[in-house]
C-alpha cells in the first residue's frame, strides 16, 4: 500500500514551490535622486553598493534591496507633489496575529509595511 502525503512534491507543478526564501529584490523607480534620499537619510538602509547612476543596492537585514531605473518596462505616470516627505496611512495598528504594524509609501508610491512583534 503507498502511503499518502499532505507535503507538496516540489518537483510537480509549478517551479514557483520550489522557493524558500526571498534575498534580493528589486524596486524600479521614476525618481532615483528622492529614492535615494528617502531610503539611505530616511529609512537609514545601509549603502551596499552603487553598480550606475540608475542602480543601488542597500543591505536590509539579510536581504538586498535594490533601486533600479526601469530600461524594458512600460513608461510609468509622474512622480507625485510632496512624495518627499513620510504619510502614515494609517497609525500602528496591533494585529491579532502578533504584530504592531505600520503602513506608509515611499516617494515612488510604493506601499511600505513596517512590522515589530507583540
Amino acid at each position: 500500500m503507498k502511503k499518502q502525503s499532505n507535503e507538496r512534491n516540489p518537483r510537480s507543478g509549478s517551479a514557483f514551490q520550489a522557493i524558500r526564501a526571498i534575498d534580493y529584490t528589486v524596486i524600479f523607480v521614476r525618481d532615483m535622486a528622492a529614492m535615494r534620499r528617502f531610503y539611505e537619510d530616511v529609512l537609514g538602509f545601509p549603502l551596499r553598493r552603487e553598480l550606475s547612476p540608475g542602480w543601488i543596492e542597500y543591505r536590509v537585514g539579510d536581504n538586498t534591496l535594490a533601486l533600479a531605473r526601469p530600461r524594458l518596462t512600460a513608461a510609468d505616470v509622474p512622480t507625485p507633489n510632496g512624495s518627499a516627505r513620510v504619510d502614515l496611512l494609517a497609525p500602528p495598528t496591533d494585529q491579532v496575529f502578533g504584530h504592531r504594524t505600520l503602513f506608509f509609501r515611499d516617494p515612488d508610491g510604493n506601499l511600505l509595511e513596517v512590522f515589530a512583534e507583540i
